[in-house]
């Protein structure tokens, strides 16, 4: 099954992130609670973790997009 990973969180005020790097390539396989992504705000820069255990399938964006929080960032095979 096959299940999209959103944006979550990283800050009480934060609305958006840059994605800075990925830290699992495509068909990379993944644990939950593994870093997944670094992401940078306008004041920190910091790791999000999967929720999910699996294969990473496609990413959904690149590095230097700006995303919005709750936004589907990447597709995982779970």
């Amino acid at each position: 099954m096959r299940q999209r990973v959103k944006m979550p969180r990283v800050g009480d005020t934060t609305q958006s992130v840059m994605i800075a790097e990925w830290l699992v390539g495509v068909d990379g396989e993944v644990s939950s609670g593994a870093p997944l992504v670094l992401v940078e705000t306008d004041k920190v820069t910091t790791e999000v973790p999967s929720p999910v255990a699996g294969r990473l399938v496609v990413h959904l964006v690149s590095e230097g997009d700006e995303v919005d929080v709750g936004a589907p960032i990447c597709v995982v095979e779970v």
